[in-house]
């Protein structure tokens, strides 16, 4: 996939933000954010909160849910008024203890929603994070590809079930 989006697949859908914007550097979310804010209001709509949550998963065997420890969790959800008295909400939840992040991030998400000032800027930060998550993916994929077992080359084990 190259860095280059097309118009069809560019911007991803909304679910997906989050997880690009997070790749991206934490400090230019947080400038970006600051900057959205000189030009519109922003206001929380729930104050950010950080904390821990328990990190639940089902057993293979019989789906019975485990806990496996705590996870390190932020939200925040705000909402943006443009100068044109356009009026956006936003929401993040991370699995970052910076709730100073989840707000930025959440007002990123508002701008961005309905093309608020800035949202230009929103875009460029959320690609740079999906070329971070692309460079991840390419990394983990070539680490994978060198850990593979052809088991072809060990025969069908006909001989060992003669003796």
């Amino acid at each position: 996939m190259n860095n280059h989006a097309t118009e069809a697949s560019w911007p991803p859908p909304r679910s997906q933000w989050l997880q690009y914007w997070s790749a991206a550097p934490a400090e230019q979310a947080e400038t970006l954010a600051a900057e959205i804010a000189e030009h519109c209001e922003v206001s929380d709509v729930t104050l950010p909160q950080n904390g821990l949550g328990l990190l639940k998963l089902p057993d293979s065997a019989l789906n019975d849910l485990y806990f496996l420890g705590e996870v390190p969790v932020s939200h925040a959800h705000v909402e943006v008024v443009a100068p044109d008295g356009t009026r956006s909400e936003g929401g993040a939840r991370l699995l970052d203890d910076r709730q100073s992040l989840a707000r930025a991030l959440a007002v990123l998400d508002a701008t961005l929603a309905d093309r608020l000032p800035k949202h230009e800027q929103a875009l460029d930060l959320l690609n740079t994070g999906r070329a971070a998550v692309q460079q991840t993916r390419a990394e983990r994929n070539a680490i994978l590809a060198t850990t593979r077992v052809d088991f072809s080359l060990l025969g069908d084990g006909s001989e060992d079930d003669d003796e």
